[in-house]
């Protein structure tokens, strides 16, 4: 009996044990422990890893809102952030932004560790001082983060469409010009001379579906050639009158025993490049430019945007020479002046310059946009 009674003592000595337990944890007050000890305030400063500014345009005018933003900002946990102070400063020809991340930590804060977004300011630019050319993004590490050119001027958008001569298209007549400014320069690179080999391959008709008094032989050269192969040409037959089949198209069997001569067939390849020339105000710079319908004998199409700067603008460029822009068409891409390539662009004017200008050309409907 005595044992029985201790087998039932245990449990209840052991339910007792663990009600004690759970319930010294429970008492009032309890729940997330405080972000600072004490209750203590804490004000600090966070950082920034990443800046860009932005206008949403190529080129940035004076009068345009500029979009400074500000990524993977660090301000201790997601509810202590303060305020964020965009701090600039004038350095020569600089607007300098260091902007400063605040944050104030209580024991009314939450208590996510990390906190890193991206913040957007959005700003005017103008009363700017006339000798500022750029404006710069610094973090706290004194870091230069993003850079953008302030230019003072005005984009004035024009539609041009210019006469392709078809004597454009021979490389001999090259270099060849339309009329004027705007106007479009094609000019000979280079060529080379090469040599492809074929020979003859015998042809047999197998289901002749007409009688023909006469036949002509009817041998097609390939569109393409490899210079590392001698290509075979069949030799076909077809009737003298055009109005009449020799042989079914699907019916030819060739005879790769029967095999003419090798011969040699010279081919010369020219290399060539289009130029877009336009004579533009000094210091000015193509900021957009879209063409179409680029074809021979023919009209075509250019929409050029270019910013025009005012007199007191002191920047320039970037463009081909400061009075003058050429823009390549066969690789859609403008030709820069620069210490690296000054000659080219010297020796294209002095091709445009001299090179003979096509016949009937035509400058016409042009449209300004201001």
């Amino acid at each position: 009996m005595k044992r029985r009674f201790a087998m039932l003592f245990r449990p209840v000595v052991l339910l007792s044990f663990l009600m004690a337990f759970l319930a010294s944890c429970a008492q009032d007050g309890d729940g997330p422990l405080d972000v600072m000890p004490n209750g203590k305030s804490v004000d600090g400063e966070g950082f920034f890893e990443a800046a860009t500014l932005d206008s949403g345009k190529t080129l940035h005018l004076i009068s345009d809102t500029l979009y400074i933003t500000l990524s993977k900002i660090w301000s201790f946990s997601d509810c202590s952030l303060s305020s964020i102070d965009l701090n600039y400063s004038f350095e020569d020809s600089l607007i300098v932004f260091a902007p400063t991340v605040k944050f104030k930590v209580n024991t009314e804060d939450c208590p996510s560790p990390m906190y890193r977004p991206d913040t957007t300011f959005r700003m005017l630019t103008n009363g700017v001082p006339s000798n500022i050319t750029n404006i710069v993004v610094k973090n706290d590490a004194d870091s230069l983060l993003d850079t953008i050119m302030l230019r003072r001027g005005k984009i004035e958008i024009d539609t041009f469409r210019i006469f392709m001569d078809s004597a454009f298209a021979l490389p001999k007549s090259l270099p060849l010009r339309t009329k004027n400014s705007p106007s479009i320069l094609r000019v000979l690179d280079s060529m080379t001379t090469q040599k492809f080999y074929w020979r003859t391959l015998r042809a047999n008709c197998m289901m002749r579906v007409d009688m023909c008094d006469s036949v002509v032989t009817d041998t097609i050269y390939p569109s393409s050639w490899n210079i590392n192969d001698t290509a075979l040409v069949p030799v076909l037959y077809a009737c003298a009158s055009e109005d009449s089949m020799y042989c079914l198209k699907s019916k030819w069997e060739y005879d790769s025993t029967a095999l003419g001569k090798v011969n040699v067939r010279p081919d010369t390849t020219w290399f060539t490049s289009t130029y877009y020339v336009e004579n533009i105000p000094s210091c000015a710079m193509m900021n957009g430019f879209v063409y179409g319908g680029f074809a021979y004998n023919n009209k075509v199409t250019f929409v050029r945007e270019l910013f025009v700067p005012n007199e007191d603008e002191r920047s320039c460029g970037p463009s081909t020479k400061k009075d003058w822009i050429a823009y390549r068409l066969d690789n859609s891409e403008l030709v820069i002046g620069n210490e690296e390539n000054n000659a080219s662009v010297d020796s294209l004017y002095k091709v445009w310059k001299s090179a003979t200008v096509a016949p009937d050309t035509l400058r016409a409907d042009s449209t300004e946009s201001k």
